[in-house]
């Protein structure tokens, strides 16, 4: 695959956030050498210690370092993506007197782009930003349209901005290396990206699976540049996710619920939406948006990749069974807290999920706010009442 470029372009939420240029690449050194390539501004490389190890990344970081660029490892997983994390990016700027001209350099999965733009746009109020995505999932999502972050006690991504790289360098190459699980986190938002915008990467989806979860390079480079097309031209529309970009959480919303009741990192980000989008295509036929047939098409290809379809996710369910050997039920009130919080498992998991989603940041009422579909390619937002979400889940 050639090296290629496109720009997003949008009305700029600060200076130098008016454009990103995407640049895709044959290799993984192809992309690292043509990251923050200026020799007149100074460099902050980000990474985690599994990417920093990966031979081509290791050599290129050593060189760096020899050049006098700040190498930051924070830690991976979802556990650790916390204010702390990011805090240590801005203190490794201002250890190595960064100013607001010099660029954040984020290599890595979702985790990594999140906090390194985070860091970049608090840093000495807006320093300039480059990532270079590791994973699938920040490839096709996370990377691409400024959002930033880290997540606060068990909610996610509930502190952050909006703040779009001046460059992203994408190299599919870097997916040979994912494990399973992290492959098949990425696959997640492709499937949900397909349901929205591509029919026909939704059929591929559906017949190619064996060439996908092979990971041939040529389907590979085609579902990256696919969905990371169908997320630029929506983001380039809605920044802010005031309107259609609202469209691209199909699923978060109870995805996320999940990832909150068992633990941040207890399950992977795109396992939980995988679930999240069957749990929102079950409530689409529920209120008759969406034919029968449409559900059984989706749930198939979901199950066909070893997503779970059932109303309440394994995960919780073995949750669910220690907090209930910790804590037992109260028989005359099984169902609530008494604060509104989220529960714990030992609640019922249906109430527990449902309070967890209210707290979902895209709320804008006591309603859950929810994305859901009338069919392949058709997507509507909708406030949707309590009782009718307890009877998916």
């Amino acid at each position: 695959m050639n090296t290629s470029r496109f720009t997003i372009r949008y009305k700029a939420v600060h200076p130098a956030t008016d454009c990103t240029e995407l640049f895709f690449y044959g290799s993984i050194e192809q992309a690292l050498q043509n990251a923050g390539t200026s020799i007149t501004q100074r460099r902050l490389y980000i990474t985690v210690e599994q990417v920093a190890s990966l031979s081509p990344v290791k050599s290129f970081l050593q060189k760096q370092k020899e050049g006098g660029a700040p190498v930051c490892i924070v830690k991976a997983g979802e556990e650790h993506k916390s204010i702390d994390s990011v805090l240590k990016i801005v203190k490794t700027a201002l250890d190595n007197n960064l100013n607001r001209s010099s660029i954040f350099v984020g290599i890595g999965g979702g985790v990594v782009c999140d906090m390194s733009a985070f860091a970049a746009s608090v840093f000495k109020r807006g320093a300039l930003l480059e990532l270079i995505p590791t994973t699938l999932l920040a490839m096709v999502d996370a990377a691409i349209g400024g959002k930033t972050g880290c997540d606060f006690g068990d909610y996610k991504n509930m502190i952050g901005s909006f703040y779009p790289a001046g460059k992203l360098h994408i190299a599919p190459e870097f997916t040979q290396s994912l494990s399973d699980t992290e492959f098949r986190s990425g696959l997640a938002e492709v499937l949900k990206t397909a349901l929205l915008y591509d029919k026909k990467l939704f059929r591929l989806l559906q017949e190619k699976k064996e060439e996908v979860l092979r990971r041939e390079a040529e389907i590979i480079n085609h579902i990256v540049r696919v969905c990371t097309c169908a997320k630029a031209r929506t983001v380039q529309k809605d920044l802010t996710e005031r309107g259609i970009r609202m469209h691209l959480n199909l699923g978060h919303t109870f995805g996320h619920a999940l990832e909150t009741l068992a633990g941040l990192g207890t399950i992977s980000h795109g396992e939980a939406v995988a679930w999240g989008i069957g749990r929102a295509i079950a409530l689409s036929e529920k209120l008759e948006l969406c034919p029968s047939s449409y559900k059984e098409e989706v749930f198939q290809a979901l199950q066909s990749y070893g997503w779970s379809c059932e109303r309440v996710h394994p995960v919780l369910q073995t949750a669910l069974k220690k907090a209930r050997q910790a804590v037992p039920l109260v028989k005359d009130n099984p169902t609530t807290t008494t604060d509104g919080s989220a529960g714990t498992a030992a609640d019922s998991p249906t109430e527990a999920l449902l309070q967890a989603m209210k707290k979902d940041k895209k709320n804008s009422s006591n309603t859950v706010r929810l994305i859901l579909q009338k069919g392949i390619e058709s997507a509507v937002i909708r406030e949707v009442e309590d009782e009718y979400i307890r009877t998916v889940l």
